[in-house]
């Protein structure tokens, strides 16, 4: 990001079919940037193929920023579904600028969630979004209200999705309950997206290894948290 440039993003009214209104919030920061590179953090728990230190294929990709409150804004909208135990998502857009993703919008769809599942529904809203603030789809945030820090197997195959359209989308796991890792940002090995793409099966279920033995999905090494950006909110729920 040269220069510490902010990027600005315009405040509007988002159309929709539905009674409920869409949500509008954006955030201010200074306008000198801070950036700093998301560390991956150890955590005792997770299926053994997380990839916690192990060095994951990726191929070539392009660095990802999010805004600095990204994750605070994405909790304090889920704190009522966190409080009963039920699961809440949301989509991330972002602008691209000199091969750099700039994360500006957090979209929170209708969706139906139980305590370890979340499905959005009428999903033509948040793509009308993307489409018409000519954002990318780069990737998703999810909370495990009562569960640890890892990918389940139906979120491994909501983070394919994603990596089929944009090999640098990233998964954002949110856990307020364990206590060893809050968070975590990941993205499927090459090797996991081989194996996601012939997996037939639905619901919670086990996944082999890839072939050249490493991880299914590991921690990105390529996402910056950036407090010069700017959050727009919107909530169609």
């Amino acid at each position: 990001m040269a220069g510490g440039v902010c990027f600005k993003t315009n405040v509007h009214t988002v159309s929709q079919t539905s009674p409920s209104p869409g949500i509008s919030l954006i955030h201010n920061f200074p306008h000198e940037a801070e950036i700093s590179s998301v560390s991956s953090t150890d955590s005792s728990s997770g299926p053994s193929n997380y990839s916690r230190n192990v060095q994951v294929a990726f191929g070539p990709l392009n660095d990802v920023h999010i805004p600095t409150r990204l994750m605070e804004n994405f909790l304090e909208i889920a704190s009522d579904n966190t409080k009963k135990d039920i699961e809440t998502c949301g989509v991330l857009g972002a602008i691209i600028k000199d091969d750099t993703f700039y994360t500006t919008s957090l979209i929170i769809p209708k969706q139906e969630s139980t305590s370890n599942s979340c499905q959005a529904l009428q999903e033509e809203e948040m793509f009308a979004i993307l489409h018409g603030q000519s954002l990318f789809p780069i990737g998703w945030i999810h909370t495990h209200p009562s569960q640890s820090c890892f990918m389940s197997s139906i979120d491994l195959h909501t983070q394919y999705s994603y990596q089929v359209m944009l090999p640098e989308a990233i998964g954002i796991v949110m856990a307020p309950t364990d206590t060893s890792r809050a968070y975590g940002i990941f993205r499927l090995s090459d090797g996991g997206k081989k194996i996601l793409k012939d997996c037939p099966e639905k619901g919670f279920h086990l996944h082999k290894e890839p072939v050249d033995g490493s991880p299914l999905y590991g921690d990105c090494s390529n996402v910056y948290i950036n407090s010069c950006l700017r959050l727009e909110i919107f909530d169609l729920r």
